[in-house]
């Protein structure tokens, strides 16, 4: 088995739904399941932000007037249904079914015209960036797929190949993000971007919680619980 994974960035302006992602920096959207055909796919997908953010996201992506995943032009022919299967606030989890995907260039289409049947997908999609994640049986080159997929992009979007491997502990990392609350991942995040993290460390929990407006103590609590549960999620998963 193979594992590919390929990078779309999205200038603002170009896309209304990856619009909604460079407006909110914290809303993310991943995919716990995600097959297509020659005729459907259908996929499981997971919000997260805040309420403003996932109202927002919910009032573009949720539009069955319009393709949320066209590479070359903003819209197409396909059919779409969405059903909300689970929401909060500060969360949905969203399955679509889309027919006729024939008439949509997205890159599951690319990719299925080129590997043929038995592909996994997960994605993700975070600020200005669509992650596809791709695991597939056989050994074809992913170079003409790259080359096809980057000739038909419009303007505004260009594609970055992150990595070719061998398959390794599919969907984990999506099963642990998922876990964790919006309070602690708003927190994790911030501290990650801020250099928490780096050695030396660049900044203290104390600064964190200005940034943020939170008591210390509240940081500390949520970085916490949040590497707690990373931690354990890991060792069970992986080890």
């Amino acid at each position: 088995m193979k594992e590919i994974e390929f990078s779309i960035r999205y200038e603002p302006g170009v896309d209304e739904l990856m619009d909604v992602f460079h407006e909110y920096p914290i809303l993310s959207c991943r995919s716990s399941a995600c097959y297509s055909n020659e005729t459907a796919m259908w996929r499981i997908d997971h919000v997260r932000g805040s309420e403003a953010a996932v109202a927002a996201f919910s009032d573009v992506f949720l539009d069955e007037d319009r393709c949320n995943e066209c590479l070359d032009r903003p819209t197409c022919d396909s059919s779409r249904e969405y059903h909300i299967l689970d929401r909060t606030p500060e969360s949905r989890t969203v399955y679509t079914y889309r027919r006729e995907v024939h008439r949509c260039h997205s890159l599951p289409y690319f990719v299925l015209e080129h590997v043929g049947d038995g592909v996994v997908f997960e994605s993700r999609r975070t600020q200005g960036e669509y992650r596809w994640k791709i695991l597939y049986p056989g050994d074809e080159p992913v170079g003409e797929l790259f080359d096809t997929i980057e000739r038909i992009l419009r303007d505004g979007l260009s594609l970055e190949l992150s990595h070719l491997r061998q398959s390794g502990n599919w969907n984990a990392d999506t099963r642990t993000a998922f876990q964790l609350s919006h309070d602690q991942w708003e927190v994790l995040s911030h501290a990650v971007d801020a250099g928490y993290y780096t050695r030396p460390r660049e900044v203290t929990v104390a600064e964190l919680g200005e940034e943020l407006d939170l008591p210390r103590s509240t940081v500390q609590y949520r970085l916490r619980s949040a590497e707690d549960l990373i931690v354990s999620e890991f060792v069970r998963n992986t080890l």
